[in-house]
């Protein structure tokens, strides 16, 4: 078993890939950053050549730091040519368990039988990944918070199967990333969205019985409870249609009603309006203005 890994392979280059890959590399290590399409790739690259500028610009590396963390990353199309010679594999593809299983058969086929794989899952049971390898023992969650190179918390999650110096390789492998990583275990949600998607829900059931608009909502979780950003502001931030995809892993993981999907948001969800990836959720996007501006469709 891997103990000292200096080799990553992150498998997608979306938004927690690419935040992913970026403090990776930022802290030293290799990182093989592998998508299916080249434009996502070169989009990522982008992103992250554009973050360390922010960093640049407010003084926290040097000029010579951005260059090593842009030189410590490659770029690669083909799942088994990234992953050949990796040390630890962070799967980073969408909320959808089909999806990730069938990465997770192919990643066992094409990785060294030493490789710890994990996964950034945000509620999928690590478990049931786990199972379709041959290495259950060596499978873990590691769910990143987004923005990834600002958010210090690490979720790390066991399987039914997995060893626990695996966990302790990876719960070393957070701090030498300056991150804080909590250890939790397998059930549906973990912990950061047990608790964080039933309030965002009944958030979402306040708007849609009338309870209060979308700006009293966010002020009230603002201002009374001391939340940095409002549930539906940060619903529309994660994704409305990630938020309710966590709900339904919730709901038939548990197999209780109380995490089902408010009406309002499975409706939002269907209409397209998903929060700042697609430009509206509770809030507009596109609209110029550095202030939040709700949507029309909120408005009293």
């Amino acid at each position: 078993m891997v103990q000292t890994i200096q080799t990553i392979a992150v498998i997608g280059a979306g938004t927690m890939g690419n935040g992913i890959a970026h403090v990776f590399a930022q802290n030293g290590f290799k990182v093989d950053l592998i998508d299916v399409s080249q434009q996502q790739l070169d989009k990522a690259l982008a992103t992250i050549s554009k973050n360390l500028d922010s960093q640049l610009s407010k003084g926290t590396i040097t000029e010579e730091a951005k260059l090593s963390c842009l030189q410590n990353i490659i770029t690669n199309t083909s799942l088994a040519a990234g992953v050949k010679n990796a040390q630890l594999i962070v799967e980073t593809a969408t909320e959808n368990v089909d999806l990730k299983l069938k990465i997770f058969k192919e990643i066992d086929e094409a990785a060294p039988a030493d490789c710890i794989l994990a996964t950034n899952t945000s509620s999928i049971s690590i478990t049931k990944i786990a199972a379709v390898t041959k290495r259950p023992s060596q499978v873990i969650g590691m769910h990143f918070m987004n923005p990834v190179p600002v958010m210090k918390l690490v979720e790390v999650i066991n399987g039914y199967a997995t060893a626990k110096e695996v966990t302790q390789t990876i719960i070393d492998l957070c701090k030498k990333l300056g991150k804080v990583p909590c250890e939790v275990n397998d059930y549906p949600g973990f912990i950061a969205n047990r608790i964080l998607m039933p309030m965002i829900n009944e958030a979402i059931y306040s708007l849609y019985e009338g309870v209060a608009g979308v700006e009293e909502i966010d002020t009230v979780m603002k201002l009374g409870m001391a939340h940095p950003m409002g549930p539906l502001q940060l619903a529309d931030f994660i994704g409305l249609d990630v938020c309710h995809s966590i709900l339904k892993v919730l709901q038939d993981g548990f197999g209780n009603p109380k995490y089902a999907p408010c009406p309002l948001l499975s409706n939002m969800v269907a209409a397209g309006f998903l929060g700042v990836k697609s430009g509206e959720g509770f809030y507009k996007y596109d609209t110029g203005s550095k202030d939040l501006v709700v949507s029309e469709r909120f408005r009293s």
